[in-house]
């Protein structure tokens, strides 16, 4: 069974989803403790012209 190409294909593409997870796991997890991003100031009103 060890010595079957296959065996490693699979081994490897598991191992390699298995990375890809856990990297994936810690991106998300920074993310949400860096919490929301504070809101733009508001724009100051700009003047309109009046209306005949």
């Amino acid at each position: 069974m060890w010595r079957d190409p296959g065996t490693w294909i699979a081994l490897g593409v598991s191992a390699l989803f298995v990375v890809a997870a856990v990297v994936m796991h810690r991106v998300f997890l920074r993310i949400l403790q860096q919490g929301e991003p504070p809101p733009p100031p508001p724009a100051p009103p700009t003047e309109k012209p009046p209306h005949e």
